[in-house]
């Protein structure tokens, strides 16, 4: 019973006596008396009801915001300090994407898990290649960054984009515990499976490229020729054979595919 309820019935009263005796009738039967009198206390109950729906509408209007701007399926794209995360627009301010996380591992408390990922979390699940495709809102996948949306489909314009409702199913669909591999399987190649049908990662494919470009390179291999010379002037001893062959193949090797 609200606190102000006794107040509105002695006003309630009141109100009808004096409206009785002003009009110099007959005071007004007992049981409409008792009917008007309960009027306040429904009018309370409804303020309260709508009261408590004040919240939810106000979450359906911010949910709202962000279906404006994006759609069911949608890929979206947030860059950070030293990559870029991926993730699939479900609807209803919800994402889902794919992050290492140790703590599905070591925990199986759900509500440990769908606290937001720290920074200790990530890199564990890096290092034991473990990782989760959970939902989360928009503001804790953006985590303050600039939304890109759809990026990837000028880049891919040999490859059309799949129907939305199928891209938002099949990111629903593989929520859960994954392997995680930095190179191999990431946030990338996830959402790319999921809108394109294929795995692939473009991050990845530059790291492999910057890699082959100093490791193989002509200058690693005439490095590599210095420091085999090196070493045998300054052993001054035999090699054999086998050693022999290796400090010579390596070098060349790594020419070759430089």
């Amino acid at each position: 019973m609200p606190p102000d309820f006794p107040l509105l019935l002695s006003l309630g009263r009141k109100t009808f006596r004096l409206f009785s005796e002003s009009l110099h009738t007959k005071p007004v039967p007992p049981c409409t008396m008792f009917s008007l009198c309960f009027l306040p206390m429904l009018f309370a109950a409804l303020t309260q009801k709508q009261e408590k729906k004040n919240p939810k509408q106000e979450e359906e209007v911010c949910e709202s915001k962000y279906d404006l701007k994006f759609r069911r399926g949608d890929l979206l794209e947030v860059p950070r300090t030293l990559f870029i995360h991926f993730g699939i627009y479900l609807g209803g301010g919800r994402v889902a994407h794919f992050i290492p996380d140790i703590m599905p591992l070591i925990s199986g408390d759900q509500r440990k898990i769908q606290k937001m990922v720290t920074n200790t979390r990530l890199v564990l699940g890096v290092i034991l290649k473990r990782g989760s495709v959970r939902v989360d809102s928009v503001e804790d996948f953006a985590y303050g960054s600039e939304i890109i949306v759809n990026p990837t489909d000028k880049v891919c314009s040999s490859l059309p984009p799949l129907d939305q409702e199928t891209v938002a199913l099949r990111a629903e669909r593989l929520r859960g515990q994954v392997p995680y591999s930095l190179l191999w399987f990431n946030c990338e190649h996830y959402v790319m499976y999921c809108r394109y049908g294929t795995s692939m990662s473009f991050q990845t494919f530059q790291f492999c490229k910057t890699v082959r470009r100093l490791v193989l390179s002509r200058g690693v291999a005439k490095a590599m020729w210095l420091l085999g010379l090196g070493l045998v002037l300054y052993v001054h001893v035999a090699l054999s054979s086998c050693m022999l062959l290796l400090s010579l193949l390596v070098p060349f090797l790594v020419w070759m595919a430089a």
